[in-house]
């Protein structure tokens, strides 16, 4: 029997158009492609203006606000880049129709960031007709594997195509309903759109390929980390030509750089694509990532946030703007802990080495100008403290299987 991958009209094929057909869960070397990475770039692009806005917010000390906003619009930006990333390692047969709905996709995320700045104003038509865009660009994906498919998983196809579509719609509550009830549209609208992948594959489970939905994520988190680090940078070149404060910039700095590399290292520490077996952890663990994105795109904009303040552009207390960079720091540790570490830690200390770090990470909020270099160094020793915690365990199986060898 020959997978999807090698049959006429498949994956393998070269043909300018072929069937949209289910690629193989065991298919060997899948790896991200170019145009999802350039799909990803174009998402950053969102990401950068929805954290722009909220440092705008922050310091001008509208912070419940301008996080309710970066949250509505964090999640357009998710939500449709998670969506075509389970499609993607599911259906991708990189076709010509399939490259033109994902230049379409990323149109329409183009036409979204185009448009953050004034949702911060309660004006949504911008982002809501980008939103349409992609959204209406993944119902016809779907609708084109429906075509391909039968039983389950033509029904499968049907609910995803049809459930996209009427939340879309849904999504109009944003435009025609009063300002005060737009949270709630937003907070209904959501779970409806978190719905639909588990209403639709009651029946039937997609082909996602679980290395390749771990390589997709992790490159997210490194290109999400990689703008917290361009934002920040940004900030401090800023902060030194127009106010000569490189004194008062370098802690922050050496502090931020500290954080995100800690972050980064603490991601990417277990083979996450191992725990991802059926779709009620690979769901749970995918949805999570909301926080995780948001959070690590928060830390660059708290940075920035924090360089503002240090410079006298923010109209908040150093405490207040050493917050918005411990807080969201420790919504990540707490997050990858949950998500991600815990399902790979042995013993209480190794469990506990992430949820005290973030305890501690918070703790330093108090110390005010200084808090962003100490939330940086307790994030150092916190993956000194795990890599040692790790490296023991390892020598002590070694001994033990080494012991078990030599009574044989």
């Amino acid at each position: 029997m020959t997978s999807s991958s090698s049959s006429p009209g498949g994956p393998g094929s070269r043909a300018p158009l072929r069937r949209l057909v289910a690629r193989g869960r065991g298919d060997t070397h899948r790896a991200a492609t170019p145009l999802e990475l350039f799909f990803d770039l174009c998402f950053v692009v969102a990401i950068a203006q929805a954290g722009v806005q909220l440092v705008h917010s922050v310091a001008e000390a509208h912070t419940g606000e301008g996080i309710l906003n970066y949250s509505m619009v964090f999640f357009a930006v998710w939500w449709a880049w998670m969506n075509f990333t389970w499609f993607a390692s599911a259906y991708d047969n990189d076709d010509v129709l399939y490259r033109i709905a994902t230049l379409v996709q990323m149109a329409g995320v183009l036409v979204l960031a185009a448009g953050v700045a004034s949702a911060f104003d309660h004006d949504f038509l911008a982002v809501w007709l980008g939103y349409a865009i992609m959204r209406v660009a993944m119902s016809a994906q779907w609708l084109r594997a429906a075509r391909s498919s039968q039983g389950a998983e033509r029904t499968t196809a049907l609910r995803y195509a049809v459930g996209i579509l009427l939340c879309q719609i849904g999504w109009l509550g944003l435009l025609v309903l009063p300002e005060g009830a737009r949270p709630w549209v937003f907070l209904v609208m959501a779970l409806a759109e978190m719905s639909v992948p588990l209403y639709a594959e009651k029946g039937h489970q997609t082909a996602w390929h679980p290395h390749h939905i771990a390589e997709r994520y992790g490159l997210f988190t490194i290109i999400v980390l990689g703008e917290a680090i361009a934002a920040a940078t940004v900030a401090v070149k800023s902060g030194i030509e127009e106010h000569d404060a490189l004194g008062d910039l370098v802690p922050i700095a050496a502090g931020g750089l500290l954080i995100v590399f800690a972050a980064w290292w603490i991601y990417f520490v277990v083979p996450i694509h191992g725990h991802l077996r059926s779709n009620k952890q690979a769901f749970l663990w995918g949805y999570g990532h909301y926080l995780v994105f948001a959070a690590a795109a928060a830390i660059g904009a708290g940075l920035e946030v924090a360089v503002e303040q240090a410079v006298g552009k923010a109209h908040i207390s150093a405490q207040a703007a050493s917050a918005a960079v411990t807080l969201p720091t420790a919504l990540y540790l707490l997050t990858v802990w949950a998500l991600h570490s815990r399902h790979f830690k042995v013993g209480i200390a190794q469990q506990l080495v992430l949820p005290v770090t973030a305890l501690l990470v918070i703790a330093c909020t108090v110390l005010g100008d200084w808090a962003v270099p100490a939330a940086g160094i307790v994030m150092a020793l916190a993956v000194a403290t795990g890599t040692t915690l790790t490296a023991r365990m390892v020598a002590r199986e070694n001994r033990t299987e080494n012991k078990a060898t030599s009574t044989v």
